[in-house]
């Protein structure tokens, strides 16, 4: 029978005398007409006390029109895969009724309110029922809820078994079967109800209990689930099989006496063997940086409360395999590390399509585990030489210099706040006039520094805004050297934006994100815009080619392909770098201490960073052609300005 003809096919709701309601509660024992009066004196007291508390304390029920429950936030992989669910006190997901078995609405109606569709929010004949027992015994111990009474308990009242409450929890339900039909209520009720293991609601249970739909359950599962409404951990299958078969057959028992199944569907539904899901509710995520770093960008544009109860589905630009894959690099080198005598060192990347700006892999650390600080978005740390060519880019875009411009490397000094400032190179030496090009190969600190003074420090700020490196940074001297802190993730970003010749995209590990009817709340579909000087990103480019060539810093970082890349390691070796490009694929590895203690004397990017890098970016791109860069010759030369 359908859940459709289940519900019309109710008898009409019935009015019983109070005569008729006592008989209903069974054989009173020991002074019928005692009973009957106490009960009803009982009847129009609480009727009395319910009137004057429904106009003034109780809760307007029209809220509910525009309720909307609190929902678990999904989050999946680029195709699909789900990674984590996150979500407050609630773990809940809201379907609407039709989404829900029919087997499912019979069990729970026949164990928890088989007069749904007769009565108007109170059943005489089990409140009456409640009312005697609770009578005798002096106390409440007895409830006498319909589904209605239940789901305003649930929404507004506190769960204290009170006479008062009781009286209340009628007037509520009676409010409530005025606004709202039938239908209405129990998918309120199916999406509310608690079932045990932090699951409310009845797509949720179904998934936790028989990894499945709520549609899909078949009547022996429904059964079982209805069983749980009122002990739900006392009969949990997941932990007493046993005791949950017992309630199960209570269920099914029951159906059959109300003739909602036959008696083949009961002995068919008791026979069946229950395979059981998993308990999903505190699961852990499959990739928890990934996920950590979505819950940072969910919260700042949605809120907290939302990410938490706000029901969202969010698809990532994370392949599962592919990030997995950056993990156990990021492993394999730290333990080399470690063999190595680098105690203590922790490893970030952070990888982005250029063409898209969407993040590809994100590693926070060596073992999450052991530590859920996301060093990729969350660490400031001093990027070295690996800032140059930023500075560089900045002067080719005021159209004064090229690649092969002359500049000096040289002894200067400037003054600063502090007194003078005398800048040097990596091995204190200095090698004269060399052009642009072989200055960065060589990644010598001197030429960057005159070319950045020469052309404003405040331009080599506002190109780093305009990459997306919002960290503080003053137009100091030593700017040029990388003395800001910024995470992997913005160099990822700020070389990608180079790497694409200008055209940029917001950085981002969401592609889309939806609330639980689909409806769109976030489309990051790219939409470039031309932020950078395409001939000064593309001599950007073309010069960093030169640091993987021989004779430059980081031949270790050769792939085979075209590549661009640039070292970087601060003083006292602390924070050392390797950001580098393909046009397919932007990466950044950093290596370092979390106490900011030196890693290694004498480390480099070069020698220490850029094989992660290599064979990070060898398997990455194992499958993909071989592209080239575009010459600067393809695009038009700014004028000198």
């Amino acid at each position: 029978m359908s859940s459709r003809t289940f519900e019309q096919n109710q008898p009409e709701r019935q009015n019983l005398s109070v005569f008729e309601f006592v008989k209903g509660v069974g054989q009173v024992t020991g002074g019928t007409l005692l009973a009957l009066a106490m009960l009803t004196s009982s009847i129009v007291a609480g009727g009395l006390v319910g009137l004057a508390i429904s106009f003034r304390n109780l809760p307007d029920v029209r809220q509910l029109r525009s309720f909307v429950p609190t929902e678990t936030t999904h989050m999946y992989d680029v195709k699909g895969k789900l990674l984590t669910s996150i979500h407050g006190e609630a773990n809940r997901e809201v379907v609407p009724l039709e989404k829900i078995s029919p087997h499912l609405k019979r069990a729970v109606l026949a164990m928890e309110d088989d007069h749904f569709y007769q009565h108007h929010g109170i059943n005489p004949a089990g409140v009456g029922r409640a009312l005697v027992v609770n009578l005798r015994g002096g106390e409440v111990s007895q409830g006498g809820s319909t589904i209605t009474m239940q789901l305003v308990k649930n929404l507004f009242l506190n769960r204290r078994r009170q006479f008062e409450r009781k009286i209340a929890e009628a007037v509520l339900a009676i409010r409530l079967e005025q606004i709202f039909k039938k239908n209405q209520i129990l998918e309120m009720y199916l999406n509310q109800v608690y079932w045990g293991h932090n699951n409310y609601g009845a797509q949720t249970a179904a998934r936790s209990y028989f990894n499945k739909t709520a549609d899909k359950l078949t009547l022996a599962e429904a059964a079982m689930m209805a069983s749980l409404i009122q002990a739900p951990e006392r009969y949990s299958p997941f932990g007493n099989m046993k005791g949950a078969k017992e309630q199960q057959e209570i269920v099914l028992g029951r159906m059959l006496k109300l003739n909602w199944i036959t008696p083949e569907e009961y002995e068919e539904a008791v026979k069946q063997e229950i395979k059981l899901g998993k308990i999903q509710s505190f699961r852990s995520s499959n990739l928890p940086y990934i996920t950590n770093a979505v819950s940072q960008e969910l919260a700042k544009k949605f809120g907290r409360d939302a990410l938490l109860k706000g029901g969202m589905r969010v698809q990532t630009t994370v392949d599962i395999n592919f990030q997995k894959m950056a993990e156990k690099t990021v492993s394999k080198w730290h333990n080399r590390l470690l063999r190595r005598g680098l105690y203590k060192n922790q490893i970030a990347l952070a990888a982005v399509d250029p063409r898209t700006h969407f993040v590809k892999a994100l590693v926070g650390g060596v073992n999450y585990k052991t530590s859920e600080f996301n060093r990729a978005t969350q660490a400031l740390r001093q990027p070295g030489s690996s800032f140059k060519p930023l500075v560089y880019y900045t002067a080719f875009a005021t159209g004064k210099y090229t690649p092969n411009t002359t500049v000096y490397d040289t002894p200067v000094r400037y003054r600063d706040g502090r007194g003078w400032y005398y800048p040097r190179n990596y091995d204190n030496s200095f090698a004269g006039p060399m052009p642009i090009r072989r200055a960065l190969a060589l990644s010598r600190n001197v030429p960057v520094i005159k070319v950045g003074k020469a052309i404003g420090m405040n331009k080599v700020v506002e190109t780093s805004r305009t990459l997306g490196i919002m960290s503080p940074m003053s137009p100091v001297t030593s700017l040029p050297l990388g003395a800001i802190g910024v995470t992997p993730l913005e160099m990822a970003g700020a070389y990608a934006t180079l790497a694409n010749y200008g055209w940029q995209s917001p950085t981002t590990v969401m592609l889309r994100v939806t609330d639980s009817s689909g409806n769109v709340l976030l489309d990051n579909t790219p939409k470039p815009q031309l932020v950078l000087d395409p001939w000064a990103a593309a001599s950007t480019i073309d010069i960093m080619r030169s640091v993987i060539a021989p004779g430059g810093t980081a031949p270790n970082a050769a792939i085979g392909r075209p590549a661009a890349g640039k070292t970087g390691t601060t003083s006292s070796e602390k924070d050392i770098w390797f950001v580098g490009t393909v046009p397919q694929l932007t990466t950044a590895v950093w290596v370092g201490r979390d106490d900011n203690r030196t890693l290694s004397r004498g480390a480099t990017g070069g020698g220490m960073v850029a094989p992660v890098w290599r064979d990070f970016m060898m398997q990455a791109l194992k499958n993909q052609p071989k592209e080239n860069f575009k010459s600067p010759s393809k695009f038009p030369r700014p004028k000198s300005r």
